[in-house]
């Protein structure tokens, strides 16, 4: 039997998947009231009823948890077998900030060639948030591109990503196509590179879905775990420098095989991380996290280590669910693109001035004996320590760190 503990939580009516709204208000601040928890389009929850938990779920007899985990919703699962051993509040649909750059790389990687080159834009250059650093003109190959995506959490590769794969409607296409094929339905992306906007969700238990495929793909996980790369130079207006991965768990837990890290004021902090012990992996993910009393990837480090030293055959919490076959059809309704403008995205918000011609709906229901509990219904559109490297030269560009804006 599965224990359960915490509060019970807000009970939502939610459609299988909302659709995110680029053209609307951005938000600021978490979710007031706590965020909708969400299922599969039959109404199951996905990965077992018990996930359904708004508070803790833990096997049976199950030792102590570490201390100061201040994440509100968290998963630990082992890839390795699919077997969820602890949650929190899974499928809470949270604000996911830069996490979701992990559901770009899985959506775009395929669809682009590691050799085009890319050329930068003002767009890119003046992107809201962190930034690795890309100048208006300057010439940079995908490659590249994907390590700053991954690496340093930029927007402008993000942005340059995108134009790349068609503009924001593909992109957007191809993440809810990626999601709905990873069973990932609590995940309505927004944009490339996880900027807030109206609507734009995931869960713990999304990203794990996310990680678990992306640790899975040999080309995948070697850009993750890549400790440093060189941008290049922009003849005349910058020498070029090297950047560093931001992932601590990276740096600092033996066996750790990728991450990502993401920020925002309405996000908080958010995590996700896998990592590999006698041969088992595991995967961890926190959302809506505090860097007090200790900072998110070590929190994430507390759980892998509670989660290796769980006793083999200890009792499942649910599971992680395997992705849908190619070519199978959507289970969430017709493979349609969300509707978008034909307008370059903006530099003030990625997304943001492409207008997503979609406004959540609001539906009231209201009880008994006077009181209106407000149930909210969103709309759907389917489709779908840093590491200094080694060595230094003539070669090499100097290392240098640009001005980052917090948000991630």
């Amino acid at each position: 039997m599965v224990a359960f503990l915490g509060w019970p939580g807000i009970v939502w009516a939610d459609s299988p998947r909302p659709t995110a709204n680029p053209a609307g208000a951005s938000p600021t601040v978490p979710d007031p009231v706590g965020p909708p928890v969400g299922s599969a389009p039959d109404g199951d929850t996905v990965g077992g009823k018990d996930l359904a938990s708004r508070g803790l779920v833990l096997p049976p007899d199950a030792p102590p948890l570490p201390a100061d985990i201040t994440a509100r919703g968290w998963v630990v699962a082992d890839a390795s077998s699919g077997v969820i051993l602890a949650a929190k509040d899974a499928h809470g649909r949270y604000y996911p900030a830069s996490t979701l750059k992990l559901l770009t790389l899985l959506s775009l990687y395929p669809r682009l060639d590691p050799a085009q080159v890319v050329t930068a834009t003002v767009q890119d250059e003046q992107i809201e948030g962190s930034r690795v650093g890309l100048i208006n003109g300057g010439q940079y190959d995908v490659a590249t591109l994907w390590l700053a995506l991954m690496l340093q959490s930029g927007n402008d590769a993000a942005n340059a990503l995108s134009r790349t794969a068609g503009g924001l409607e593909p992109t957007l296409e191809a993440m809810y196509r990626t999601a709905d094929r990873l069973q990932a339905y609590d995940t309505s992306p927004g944009g490339p590179s996880g900027l807030d906007v109206e609507g734009q969700r995931s869960s713990a238990y999304d990203l794990t879905l996310m990680m678990t495929a992306a640790v899975a793909d040999p080309q995948l996980l070697a850009v993750m775990a890549t400790a440093s790369a060189q941008i290049p130079a922009v003849p005349g207006m910058d020498e070029g420098f090297e950047i560093q991965n931001q992932n601590q768990l990276l740096l600092n837990y033996p066996g750790t095989l990728a991450g990502k890290t993401g920020f925002t004021d309405a996000a908080r902090y958010t995590f996700v991380g896998a990592a590999e012990r006698d041969g088992r992996q595991l995967v961890v993910s926190l959302m809506l996290a505090e860097q007090v009393p200790i900072p998110t990837w070590e929190q994430a480090a507390r759980l892998l280590d509670w989660g290796f030293a769980l006793p083999a055959g200890t009792p499942s919490v649910g599971d992680l669910v395997a992705p849908l076959p190619a070519g199978a059809p959507s289970p969430t309704g017709p493979e349609t693109s969300p509707a978008l403008p034909g307008a370059p995205v903006s530099a003030r918000t990625e997304p943001g001035a492409d207008d997503l011609a979609l406004l959540p709906l609001l539906a009231l229901a209201t009880g008994s004996i006077g009181i209106a509990l407000g149930t909210f219904v969103w709309s759907r559109r389917p489709p779908v320590s840093r590491r200094t490297p080694g060595g230094s030269g003539a070669n090499r560009a100097p290392v240098r760190q640009r001005p980052r804006d917090p948000i991630s």
